[in-house]
């Protein structure tokens, strides 16, 4: 039995701060999370993924720590109080982070979580356990920050996560679970995850899910900004509030851009008759307001006999609502010759799964069925090969991996 000053917990994730095609709405919406967060919380769980790239820009950078400067420099009841694992702690402040897949780099680089953590601004809970105390209560955060899918269990066992006696423990993690993204043999399971935690919560996956692990909660809040246009994301953003003194937890919402995902069935329809259905759908998700939401129209099934592709052009109907809305027209759903693995990819069957994610799986399915049994993570040499930053270096070092020298 606990006694003492019970906690609220923020568990918040993804801000993907940087996001380009929304990079306006990614700040806004982290700021007004962690505000929010900072009010009503005593201590502030990120299941990773603050930045959207690897690499951030200088300037992303600034955005993202000008925004934790701000809040961890208020007062705040519960403090750090404890800090054992890999790195180092310099701040009280109760914000406690992961690298996520998209910060993560190789285990000798800095990341820019590591960056946050060492300017005060936040604690990288990566492979570490973080005491937060208030009065006599005690919270044990043991967090493990995005790695290779094919290399988590083998950390989670490496590491041998376990909780602390006398406090309230949370497992923070950031990967994809089988039970909600079912695309490899790789994928941890429920099951899978380290017994003894009074809570357990993951990042990465961007839609909100609410389950149980060992009896116990186990919490996704999803993201905090719309990045994949998909139908799960039609959900409002936020983050959970957890009640050590309850066990209770309830979503706080944000204010987050309005999405709207519409799929139509156009077949055996013309071209003009297609355009004014369209149309007539947009119009009645913009009939005014300030919101200016996005807007995904879908079409499904095939043109009328005679037409193609090529005959349906709906660029002005996205044109003519730039004012009020983000018009984006699928017509990907009215080829008839479509591969399965596109198609399955386009029509979103893998609901949770980033393009990225799903893209990984192909690759280890396809260096299965050729045979490849190399030394490296598949994860890495799929990084290497779609790597945007020095080309040239990223594809040779992928080469040396494949065909090494003899």
């Amino acid at each position: 039995m606990r006694a003492g000053v019970f906690l609220k917990i923020a568990i918040l994730s993804d801000f993907h701060i940087g996001y380009e095609r929304f990079r306006e709405d990614a700040l806004r919406q982290a700021t007004e999370a962690m505000e929010v967060a900072s009010r009503e919380t005593d201590l502030m769980v990120i299941a990773g993924d603050v930045f959207d790239y690897r690499h951030p820009k200088p300037e992303i950078i600034i955005e993202a720590a000008t925004l934790f400067k701000k809040i961890s420099s208020q007062k705040f009841a519960a403090r750090v109080i404890g800090f054992e694992g890999r790195g180092n702690c310099y701040t009280e402040a109760p914000i406690i982070a992961i690298p996520g897949t998209h910060e993560r780099r190789t285990a000798d680089e800095t990341d820019s979580i590591d960056l946050l953590n060492l300017a005060g601004y936040l604690v990288n809970a990566n492979q570490a356990r973080v005491t937060v105390g208030k009065g006599s209560e005690r919270i044990s955060v043991f967090g493990i920050g995005g790695v290779a899918e094919e290399r988590f269990k083998e950390t989670i066992a490496q590491i041998n996560p376990a909780p602390l006696e006398g406090a309230f423990n949370l497992f923070i993690f950031h990967q994809s679970v089988y039970e909600f993204l079912p695309f490899g043999e790789n994928i941890i399971k429920l099951e899978e995850l380290p017994k003894g935690f009074d809570l357990y919560i993951d990042g990465h996956i961007h839609s909100k899910v609410e389950a149980k692990c060992h009896g116990k909660s186990f919490l996704i809040p999803g993201s905090t900004v719309l990045t994949q246009l998909k139908e799960g994301e039609q959900e409002e953003k936020g983050f959970f509030i957890y009640d050590t003194e309850t066990n209770n937890y309830f979503f706080r919402k944000i204010n987050s851009r309005r999405f709207v995902m519409v799929k139509l069935d156009i077949e055996g329809l013309a071209p003009a008759e297609v355009k004014h259905m369209v149309e007539e759908e947009v119009s009645k998700i913009t009939p005014g307001g300030t919101d200016k939401p996005i807007i995904r129209v879908v079409l499904e099934g095939r043109l009328k006999e005679g037409f193609k592709n090529i005959d349906l052009s709906l660029k002005s109907i996205s044109d003519s609502h730039s004012g009020s809305a983000i018009v984006e027209i699928t017509k990907s759903g009215i080829d008839s010759k479509v591969s399965k693995e596109i198609e399955e990819l386009r029509s979103g069957m893998l609901e949770n799964a980033s393009i990225r994610d799903y893209g990984v799986g192909i690759f280890v399915k396809r260096l299965a069925e050729n045979k490849y049994d190399l030394n490296v993570s598949p994860s890495v040499l799929f990084d290497l090969l779609s790597s945007e930053e020095k080309k040239e270096t990223s594809i040779n070092r992928a080469l040396d991996i494949i065909f090494p020298s003899a």
